[in-house]
């Protein structure tokens, strides 16, 4: 069974920093894009930062300068540093991947930023 397993999410408080790990597994023949979406309560699904399998990476503006997406080929893993964090960034974080040309999500994780 393929599937995308996330880790990484908890409390933090503002300024702190987190890292999200995504690791694909099953039989896997190619992956494409990986990345990072957000949904916040009452607010729809957003990019957060994704990935190609050349490395070539876009981030949403709201986050530039504080997350870095970065993948492991060899791993079939992608992480999310996400450095000085905002109360404004609390939300559940999925994962995301074209696995085998196929749209893949994880189960989410929360990411909260409170004092």
């Amino acid at each position: 069974q393929v599937r995308l397993v996330e880790s990484g999410g908890g409390l933090v408080q503002p300024g702190g920093s987190l890292r999200l790990s995504c690791a694909a597994s099953g039989s896997i023949f190619s992956i494409g894009t990986m990345g990072w979406y957000r949904q916040a309560p009452g607010k729809q699904r957003e990019l957060v930062a994704d990935i190609t399998g050349a490395g070539v990476t876009k981030r949403a503006v709201s986050v530039r300068g504080r997350f870095t997406i970065s993948r492991d080929n060899a791993k079939n893993t992608v992480y999310l540093q996400m450095n000085s964090l905002k109360p404004e960034d609390t939300a559940v974080y999925y994962c995301y991947a074209k696995l085998d040309s196929r749209d893949s999500w994880g189960q989410g994780t929360q990411v909260t930023v409170s004092s």
